[in-house]
């Protein structure tokens, strides 16, 4: 049984990072071979927007209908969307392309929104929390790696058309899998006779807010996941900027920084469900947040070196390579907590209240990345990094006395069931 809950989570999270391979990796390449100015290639971020609002519409999927049918209703919708995008020619219909990504986005965090309130309730204990996170993290990638990487490099000799109609050909068959899911039997007249009692609060959502807030732990975790990755968000923006500008050349930098540290991070999020298996996360967390601590330090180290050399290179290999172990191990230990605390929501708003945290801390992340350049640009890699390092720390603090007198400190006894 559990064998078929991470198989169906991790082909919903595959296809549900396929449009950010899309758009963060294939569309900006292929759209500049098209011929498309840097600000029409820049401004398709705007259609990341769907994922930030999506805490809006989440009452909805979680007061009415099941989760079934709207996964299989999101699912189908990206399948037709893909089959209308293989019609458009990107070289002039940009209006389109953007149209289709847009619709994609928008179908896409539904779909996210109804496969967390299904893993919410599907995974029971820290062992299946753990695994069950795991699998959400890598699964994200690894479809975001498959649409970014594997079919930019296919693309030029399938054609745009034939890339979006294969796309289509995955998601139809994922919907009709979806569709058949035995891990889903049950959920139906549960889900129905939830959306029957919700549907007046789906019309009031002062009081689902005011039930979101009113969940143990919800306000430290609110915090906790707008904060928690500042420094490192920082760090990891910045850095390969400081290589390219001293030390390497842009394809060792596509090489070390894209392929070898998303490895690294794949297999810190494969690491970290196996620790949840095997020991408390509160222990987990305070240990590894003072790793990442440690790896700040020898990262803002070696920014005083700046004359290129093999030892240099060496070690910033290593510094990325542990950076992104770190930070997949931390991924998944952060939405193991996330969906700890969801599991103490009322059911009929736990969807709900697990989106808002992941926009927050979708939020937290994208907020920092924007200021960093602005930062460096002000006062130097050095001074940066000093404060990148005093975020990194402050956020170790801040688990470590949770772990002592707060939210995390009955978890930190707790073992893995």
């Amino acid at each position: 049984m559990m064998n078929d809950k991470l198989v169906f989570l991790g082909l919903l999270y595959f296809i549900q990072g396929i449009p950010y391979g899309l758009q963060s990796s294939l569309l900006p390449v292929y759209l500049r071979g098209a011929g498309h100015s840097l600000t029409r290639i820049s401004l398709t971020k705007i259609l990341y927007f769907p994922w930030v609002l999506k805490v809006l519409w989440a009452p909805l999927v979680d007061r009415t209908g099941t989760k079934r049918y709207w996964l299989v209703g999101t699912v189908a919708g990206l399948a037709l969307t893909c089959l209308v995008s293989a019609t458009i020619s990107p070289d002039v219909q940009y209006i389109g392309v953007a149209g289709s990504l847009l619709a994609m986005n928008v179908l896409a965090s539904v779909q996210d929104i109804a496969a967390d309130g299904a893993a919410v309730r599907l995974l029971r204990g820290q062992g299946e929390l753990g695994l069950g996170n795991t699998v959400q993290v890598v699964g994200y990638k690894a479809g975001s790696v498959f649409a970014g990487g594997g079919l930019l490099a296919v693309i030029d000799v399938a054609g745009w058309g034939w890339m979006f109609a294969l796309l289509a050909c995955v998601y139809s068959g994922v919907a009709l899998f979806v569709w058949g899911a035995p891990v889903l039997d049950g959920e139906s007249a549960c889900g129905q006779g939830e959306g029957r009692r919700g549907s007046k609060d789906v019309m009031q959502p002062w009081k689902v807010w005011r039930k979101l807030l009113s969940v143990p732990g919800t306000p430290w975790m609110m915090f906790y996941v707008l904060t928690y990755k500042l420094g490192e968000q920082g760090a990891i923006t910045m850095f390969p900027l400081f290589l390219l500008d001293h030390h390497m050349t842009a394809r060792e930098l596509g090489v070390w920084n894209g392929v070898v540290a998303m490895a690294f991070s794949i297999c810190g999020s494969s690491v970290g469900g196996f620790l949840l298996s095997q020991y408390s996360i509160g222990m987990l967390m305070r240990r590894v947040f003072m790793m990442r601590t440690v790896s700040m330090v020898f990262q803002s180290s070696l920014l005083v070196v700046l004359e290129p050399s093999p030892l240099m290179k060496g070690m910033a290999v290593l510094s990325l390579s542990l950076q992104h172990f770190i930070a997949g191990l931390i991924t998944t230990l952060t939405f193991t907590t996330m969906m700890n605390c969801t599991q103490r929501a009322e059911e009929s708003i736990q969807a709900t209240h697990y989106s808002f945290l992941a926009t927050l801390e979708v939020l937290g992340k994208l907020s920092f990345s924007a200021l960093a350049g602005g930062m460096v640009d002000t006062v130097g890699f050095p001074i940066a990094f000093v404060v990148f390092l005093f975020l990194t720390s402050s956020s170790a603090l801040h688990v470590w006395r949770a772990t002592e007198t707060g939210v995390l400190k009955e978890q930190l006894k707790e073992q893995p069931q």
